[in-house]
């Protein structure tokens, strides 16, 4: 699919973090960032980056920087926006796509969990953003927007979710304690609740298949794809949004507000096709 662009970020510069592939979120995102007219340095784990196709992504961007850092380190990170602050004097956007669960990828059962990686888990899926804004603050020009990549396991119990739930509830809390303090130099903080998408670390989900089938089943829209995802995003990054602040978005095809419907019924053998066309005549 051809894709439009409009110069909304023209002239913007920010920091991404968590491009590892093309299925990643934040490669499509900073497609769609370097189409739109913004530039940026581009950041994973260092391992990460050894199994990533990164460099690959950065030839597509005009050859963005790439610089190593542990979201688990304060060394790293304040090194980070200290580069970038070199490189851009300022920054106008941070794109926060960080996950990971050991107890998720080992499958222990939420009432079974190893409390240090639960703790890790925490620590990179969600404090991460808190280190991320506070090293970048120096580095950070008034009215920037910081958007993080969440999802409705923070308000709802997806079993196979297990504790990336809690962290994603964390990353929504963070995201709203600092929106309201960063609010008077006009900077905004918000996630984005996207819908299961087939990216690297969703498919390390046991189950993933049926949580991705069952949401785009519920979606009036189906799932966002990550492309969509990526369109949605820019808004939020783009000067059309300068009021929208502390809020989490849900880009899920409708997922979020639905209750049950005829597909998934017919799912679960509690109505027969035959049912489900009688009742859209009427």
């Amino acid at each position: 699919m051809s894709r439009k662009f409009y110069g909304l970020l023209k002239g913007k510069k920010g920091v991404i973090f968590g491009a590892l592939n093309e299925y990643s979120l934040a490669w499509q995102i900073a497609l769609r960032i370097y189409g739109e007219g913004g530039k940026f340095i581009l950041t994973n784990a260092p391992v990460a980056l050894r199994i990533g196709n990164i460099e690959e992504l950065s030839g597509q961007c005009g050859d963005a920087p790439i610089i190593p850092a542990n979201v688990m380190n304060d060394g790293d990170m304040e090194n980070l926006f200290e580069a970038a602050r070199d490189q851009f004097g300022g920054i106008d956007f941070i794109l926060h796509s960080v996950g990971r669960s050991e107890n998720i990828q080992k499958k222990r059962p939420y009432e079974d969990l190893r409390y240090d990686w639960y703790l890790r888990t925490l620590d990179i899926s969600a404090i991460s953003l808190h280190r991320a804004i506070h090293f970048a603050l120096p580095a950070l020009n008034d009215d920037a927007s910081i958007v993080s990549l969440s999802y409705i396991g923070a308000q709802r119990v997806f079993s196979e979710y297990s504790d990336m739930g809690d962290a994603k509830a964390l990353l929504e809390a963070i995201t709203r304690s600092f929106g309201a303090r960063l609010g008077e130099r006009g900077i905004r903080v918000n996630t984005v609740s996207q819908s299961p998408t087939r990216t690297t670390a969703g498919k390390g989900i046991k189950s993933f298949e049926a949580m991705y089938e069952f949401a785009d089943n519920v979606s009036p829209l189906g799932n966002a794809s990550a492309e969509e995802c990526a369109g949605y995003v820019i808004t939020l990054l783009s000067d059309l949004t300068r009021k929208v602040t502390m809020q989490n978005l849900f880009h899920d095809g409708g997922f979020s507000k639905m209750g049950m419907n005829e597909e998934v019924m017919m799912m679960l053998g509690l109505v027969e096709e035959g049912d489900k066309k009688k009742k859209k005549k009427k």
